[in-house]
């Protein structure tokens, strides 16, 4: 595995207070993201390469609360990203899931599947050609970013000890690495990334 990092970019999905621990929608030790991802994102950003961070930033009655706790409610301190995130090698932060009547787990589109979020021309513009993806949640943000930026064309590589998953239902947490695997994903440690950087 061979990284240009002039031609890479950090997604970190989601890591906000709701999907932390003692948030309204906590996924197990979902605060043992921020470390790795922070190291790499300051590692990354110091060789040229490019970090981004989405926010789930839904309205007061959005959709996904029939199927969802309330979280991540835009302008509250669930929706704040996590103090110890360092967010000063990010350059771009997608807001995701704003639209009331449409949920949206990827990075890239929407859960319709094709309105886009503005990621992919962002990130296309700046030649990336390597996504490198980590956060929360592995089963569900995770999965649907990293498929669909292995979908795009993009050398999909996920972080495997900066995810957490949910797991609901149960097993969700592996049939997605699996899924994600069979289609081409890489899966490296942080450490591993930093070796190549």
């Amino acid at each position: 595995m061979n990284i240009n990092p002039n031609k890479t970019l950090l997604l970190i999905v989601d890591v906000q207070n709701d999907f932390c621990p003692g948030g309204a929608l906590a996924v197990n030790e979902g605060d043992a993201v921020v470390a790795p991802l922070n190291g790499l994102a300051n590692a990354l950003s110091a060789k040229g390469g490019r970090v981004a961070a989405t926010q789930d930033w839904h309205g007061q009655d959005h959709c996904s609360f029939t199927h969802w706790p309330v979280h991540c409610v835009k302008g509250t301190k669930g929706a704040d990203f996590h103090p110890n995130l360092d967010l000063n090698p990010v350059t771009l932060i997608i807001r995701k899931g704003f639209r009331q009547e449409l949920d949206s787990y990827s990075a890239f589109f929407e859960n319709d599947s094709c309105t886009a979020t503005g990621l992919e021309g962002c990130i296309k513009q700046t030649n990336i050609e390597t996504v490198i993806i980590g956060g929360l949640a592995t089963d569900y943000c995770v999965l649907y970013s990293a498929m669909d930026s292995r979908r795009l064309g993009f050398n999909t590589i996920v972080i495997s000890d900066a995810v957490r998953g949910v797991g609901l239902p149960e097993g969700s947490i592996e049939k997605a690495i699996e899924t994600m695997k069979s289609n081409g994903i890489e899966f490296r440690t942080s450490q591993e990334i930093l070796d190549i950087l």
